[in-house]
């Protein structure tokens, strides 16, 4: 048989007073490391959507180039910037 491990009542009230204590301070630390965790999260998310909004925009800047190039710098189009349209005309359309 293995032997049992007999604690004192004593014994037994001290360890859960360092168990109680160690959880708070688990919890404590951890708090602080979610919430530096969550911060780093969020403004990650932000900047990726940061520059999934560049990207569009440059996709579009390139559709806009296009377009240029089909009037041939010589009449007028639209193009798409953040979602306002702008009218540009070539500097010899006049």
């Amino acid at each position: 048989m293995s032997p049992v491990l007999a604690l004192t009542l004593d014994q037994a009230k001290g360890a859960a007073l360092v168990v109680v204590i160690l959880l708070v301070i688990g919890a404590i630390a951890s708090a602080m490391l979610m919430k530096t965790l969550v911060q780093k999260v969020v403004v990650a998310l932000i900047l990726m959507l940061v520059a999934l909004l560049v990207w569009t925009q440059r996709a579009a800047l390139d559709e806009c180039a296009d377009k240029v190039r089909t009037v041939g710098f010589t009449g007028e189009t639209t193009c798409t910037f953040f979602g306002n349209d702008i009218s540009i005309s070539a500097p010899n359309s006049n």
